[in-house]
């Protein structure tokens, strides 16, 4: 079985004083136990119902195998 980590250039983050806006990635999930990225994305997004909720665009996700 696989592991995967889904990162997403969406969304901002602010430093620890508030006075500046950092860009960056943000790590959305890691998905174990899987055979493909497909079914590790379907995973993510059945057990993580926020991410459609927060209105993350999927098809920015950027998709790793971790080993």
């Amino acid at each position: 079985m696989k592991k995967y980590i889904f990162i997403s250039p969406e969304g901002l983050t602010e430093a620890p004083n508030n006075s500046y806006e950092v860009n960056n990635m943000q790590v959305i999930g890691i998905v174990e136990n899987v055979t493909n990225e497909d079914e590790a994305l379907k995973k993510l997004l059945i057990e993580n119902e926020w991410i459609i909720d927060a209105e993350f665009n999927i098809a920015e996700f950027i998709v790793y195998e971790i080993l």
